[in-house]
């Protein structure tokens, strides 16, 4: 059979260059030694979940930590799959995260040279190699209907055998030169197939950059390369793409491993060096007791959305996946707490070779401590942040007042103080607990524990006396001076020696203002609250609070 006829008629691009001038296009990075080459590499399907950033998080550290490129493209070969605005999604979900690309699709890098980033743009590419392999007799088309593969598929599956297209199924692999040429002129559609070379007698030793060493069989399957629509499957455009791109490293999931040896064949048959395959290990969770993977369809918690819509601070998810991914991080954290965790010397052999157990409380520790040592500023920025994309109008209504919204956050949170606040995990807790200081939502619990006219008497006592100019030693005079004018000891000393003589302590004095100003028995420094409220609206709430 004359191989290179059949390529010119199976592939007749004339616009296709010789493969040395595709090497020439795309030269060898200029690296430090041991610099990794790392990438993300997703559909453009609009969605990205934790397993991603989990993935991602890795392939930045590592090409980071290395002094090397970490860099997105995007694998559109399915445009089926293709949501407008995905890669934008993608890109804006990393940077929330604090992950940056060096290069890549819609980043304005001047590091750009290995591109195009789209592997649609790339077609010319992959049909040249293609061509080869056909010329090579490394490649055939198939004429296989979908109804003869499902048919073959079904047989497969009645005896118990590996479904697949590979040997005595492979129905097109030995067609004539007549046959061939029959079918293409009958104008039957057609797919490029590799002609496997492998045989799963065949066994080998593989080394996986995080699993260690492991059993790989030798690939039989005539996968498709090239589709009938000309653009190229998955298993070619990656291995094309990760030659070209001079990626290093490439870190996915474990659902992969199946695939590794169809990979390892096509770079053998392509003449290209292999990268280092690393296979993180499922995100689990225990779900009445059970260990499972997370789901998209029963787990929330897998959408980065998630996290954004909750208002956890981005650097602490960051941070938890980060135990996760390198058993030596926690430690570390410990030994340097005030440390950015970039300076932690990140190590894909410290990476777990087994499932990885997702715990939402510790996650939420994490982010606990991360908001508590926030200042004020950072702070207003994250919770504003937070608001504006997901608060409401009166949420947005109230943030517009800088000035106010720090204020409440050095009161609320203890900033600057003895006894920083340490409970507030996501940004919705932080912006709900605000929500006294504003009128529209005040929504007071006026329940005293004194009747109606004690309550009545004390509130209005403290009104006729309140200055907002009073410092807390001067405030707080005035609540023991209205205590003792309405039957409370003005010392708690006079009252633990004799309770009976009195209505109560200045303590519930106190908490008589309190309910009235902030609402609840329970609030901050109720001098500074109504120093924050203003003369104005504390008096009328403690006008509003009489029974």
């Amino acid at each position: 059979m004359d191989l290179k006829k059949l390529a010119e008629v199976l592939i007749p691009d004339n616009d296709l260059l010789p493969l040395d001038e595709y090497e020439k296009a795309y030269p060898a990075r200029e690296l430090e030694k041991g610099a990794e080459v790392t990438r993300l590499a997703p559909s453009p399907t609009g969605f990205i979940h934790l397993g991603n950033l989990y993935s991602a998080l890795a392939d930045e550290r590592i090409a980071h930590t290395t002094g090397g490129i970490f860099y997105l493209r995007i694998e559109d070969t399915d445009l089926k799959r293709k949501v407008d605005g995905a890669v934008e999604s993608v890109i804006r979900s990393l940077k929330y995260f604090g992950l940056n690309f060096d290069e890549g699709a819609e980043i304005d890098s001047p590091l750009n040279k290995y591109g195009p980033y789209y592997q649609r743009q790339r077609a010319s590419i992959y049909r040249a190699y293609v061509k080869d392999l056909i010329v090579r007799g490394l490649a055939y088309p198939c004429f296989c209907t979908e109804d003869e593969l499902n048919a073959v598929r079904e047989e497969q599956t009645e005896r118990k055998e590996i479904t697949g297209y590979y040997g005595k199924y492979a129905k097109c692999r030995n067609l004539s030169e007549e046959e061939i040429y029959a079918n293409i002129k009958a104008g039957k559609p057609f797919v490029i197939r590799l002609k496997s070379q492998g045989n799963t007698e065949n066994k080998f030793t593989f080394r996986d950059a995080i699993k260690g060493d492991i059993t790989v069989t030798e690939n039989d399957q005539d996968v498709v390369i090239l589709k009938s629509d000309g653009i190229p499957t998955y298993h070619f455009a990656h291995a094309i793409d990760d030659h070209f791109m001079h990626t290093t490293l490439v870190i996915r999931g474990e659902e992969w491993l199946s695939s590794l040896p169809i990979h390892l064949e096509l770079f053998k048959v392509l003449g290209f060096q292999l990268p280092k395959y690393g296979h993180t290990c499922s995100l689990m969770k225990v779900d009445n007791g059970v260990k499972r993977k997370l789901s998209k369809r029963k787990d929330p918690e897998l959408s980065l959305d998630y996290y954004r819509s909750a208002g956890y601070y981005p650097k602490a998810v960051v941070k938890y996946l980060m135990t996760i991914l390198n058993s030596n991080f926690e430690e570390w954290e410990r030994k340097n707490p005030q440390a950015d965790y970039r300076d932690f010397k990140f190590s894909i052999g410290k990476m777990g070779k087994s499932g990885a157990l997702f715990d939402i409380d510790k996650l939420n520790d994490i982010s606990k401590a991360e908001l508590a040592n926030l200042s004020a500023e950072e702070t207003y920025d994250f919770l504003n942040g937070w608001v504006n994309e997901f608060g409401s109008d009166t949420d947005r209504q109230h943030f517009a007042d800088k000035e106010y919204i720090i204020k409440i956050l050095n009161l609320i949170c203890g900033i600057g103080g003895k006894k920083r606040r340490k409970d507030i995990v996501r940004a919705e807790m932080g912006v709900r607990l605000m929500d006294y200081f504003f009128d529209d939502t005040f929504k007071p619990a006026y329940e005293y524990r004194y009747d109606k006219d004690t309550v009545n008497a004390v509130l209005d006592g403290f009104a006729a006396v309140y200055d907002e100019n009073d410092d807390n030693s001067a405030w707080f005079a005035k609540v023991k001076g209205v205590a003792a004018a309405n039957g409370f000891a003005a010392e708690m000393s006079e009252y633990k020696a004799n309770p009976e003589s009195f209505k109560g302590s200045v303590a519930d004095v106190a908490e008589i203002l309190r309910i009235a100003v902030a609402g609840s028995p329970n609030s901050p420094d109720l001098c500074t609250v109504m120093g924050i409220l203003g003369k104005a609206r504390t008096l009328a709430r403690l006008n509003a609070g009489k029974i």
